[in-house]
């Protein structure tokens, strides 16, 4: 009787490197206090000063984030991208990261409508008066992403990503095998890169060595 071999039967067949590694980590980046309405409201009354709260004082703010975005891609030189539609952003990434002959800098910045959580303004009615009044409630809309594409002399290839509309939260997005080929490099360990991993290696357990002090958080995947 002949029996079914598993898929990873299969490979292990084929494997002549195994080394766990972290692959994409992302943090988040936002503040805490603005991530709910009576944070938003708290906010413009007691920080900004405003008697009243209403999503039309965001507008302002949102309209000077997008214009200092903007002033900063003139400024340094750098293209502003916007992501076509079926086209995916690691491979517009990596286009760019070619041409790139820096040791660390900004490669370009992308820009893609998501949706996502914000705050809206709404109008409510005193029961007792019939007058009206703002109330800030939590909704979610599709706005513009600001991708700030990068490469770092120690962490290799990032990108942070911003929301354009407040509060602006932002997600920074690293890659712990690309952390391990720039260690493995400066450590003088020779190896083949692979997109996403490591083809091969003259020294397995170093290099693993390496994975393993890359960012000591997160789930670990494998490079194969």
């Amino acid at each position: 009787m002949t029996v079914a071999r598993s898929v990873a039967d299969v490979l292990s067949d084929h494997v002549t490197l195994e080394v766990e590694c972290i692959d994409r980590m992302y943090l988040n980046l936002y503040v805490p206090k603005l991530q709910y309405a009576s944070g938003i409201v708290g906010f413009f009354k007691y920080h900004r000063g405003f008697p009243f709260v209403s999503s039309a004082l965001m507008d302002p703010m949102t309209r000077g984030f997008v214009a200092g975005i903007e002033k900063f891609v003139q400024r340094e030189g750098v293209d502003l991208v916007s992501f076509e539609k079926g086209r995916r952003k690691d491979d517009v990434a990596h286009e760019y990261l070619a041409d790139f002959d820096g040791d660390e800098g900004v490669l370009f910045v992308g820009k893609a409508q998501e949706k996502t959580s914000l705050f809206r303004t709404e109008k409510r009615r005193n029961p007792e008066t019939g007058a009206t009044y703002p109330w800030i409630v939590r909704t979610t809309a599709m706005v513009n992403h600001y991708y700030f594409y990068c490469v770092d002399r120690d962490f290799g290839p990032f990108f942070i990503k911003f929301c354009s509309y407040f509060p602006y939260n932002a997600r920074l997005c690293l890659n712990g095998n690309e952390w391990a080929k720039r260690q493995a490099t400066m450590a003088g360990l020779e190896f083949e890169p692979l997109d996403n991993g490591f083809s091969s290696c003259e020294d397995p357990k170093k290099l693993q060595r390496i994975s393993f002090s890359a960012l000591r958080v997160g789930d670990l995947g494998s490079s194969r």
